[in-house]
């Protein structure tokens, strides 16, 4: 059976007992597509976060597009050992949440240290404040990114898969590095902003009259 001529379901057993071999190219236009979606699925996920928090809309990350940075770095950090792991979703979770709650420690402790106090979260209040580590990183907070590294692992890169192996090679690969392409644009022009003293893509949302909490 020609592999491209798979269903998902098939697809999907194959990547869960880890008998699908990707080519170089497949695997690269996957991670492009992650890091796309987990950014967006994160700038998705603060957004609500303040809504519920705050009462109020806010707008989240620091880019023009809706996607955040450290939610992408994240995921592919996390990636290599999920996927080892993938065969025992209580592994996943644990060993995700330890690597996404170290990342959120570390990089906010950084920022902090760095910024002269700078800090872009702060988990010291209400539920948050359970399991708190100065308010770097909490309990909850590892929870919910153990069930998105769950949602990663046996949603977005079956699917992911999927599709790397369904479309003709130009495809994927126009589709993956457009989407990359795009965010990585759009990052590297505000960090660019940021650093000569211009106006950001948070300037621009602010002169609109949006609330908004830079990353």
């Amino acid at each position: 059976m020609v592999v491209k001529q798979k269903k998902f379901a098939i697809v999907y057993r194959d990547y869960l007992e880890g008998k699908i071999r990707l080519k170089t190219y497949q695997k690269v236009g996957i991670a492009f597509l992650v890091v796309v979606i987990a950014g967006c699925v994160g700038w998705i996920y603060e957004f609500f976060v303040s809504l519920i928090d705050k009462g109020e809309v806010y707008m989240e990350g620091g880019n023009l597009l809706p996607w955040i940075n450290i939610y992408a770095i994240g995921a592919i950090l996390l990636m290599p050992a999920a996927l080892k792991l993938k065969r025992y979703p209580w592994a996943v979770f644990l060993s995700s949440a330890l690597i996404t709650g170290a990342v959120e420690l570390i990089s906010g402790w950084l920022v902090y240290t760095i910024g002269n106090g700078t800090r872009y979260w702060n988990y010291d209040h209400g539920l948050w404040e359970i399991g708190s580590i100065n308010g770097f990183v909490c309990l909850l907070s590892v929870v919910i990114f153990g069930l998105f590294a769950l949602a990663l692992v046996y949603a977005i890169l079956p699917m992911c898969t999927y599709v790397a192996l369904k479309w003709r090679k130009e495809v994927f690969l126009a589709v993956a590095i457009s989407l990359f392409t795009v965010v990585m644009l759009d990052e590297v022009v505000n960090l660019t902003l940021k650093n000569l003293d211009l106006p950001t893509a948070v300037d621009l949302y602010k002169s609109l009259g949006l609330k908004y909490e830079e990353f």
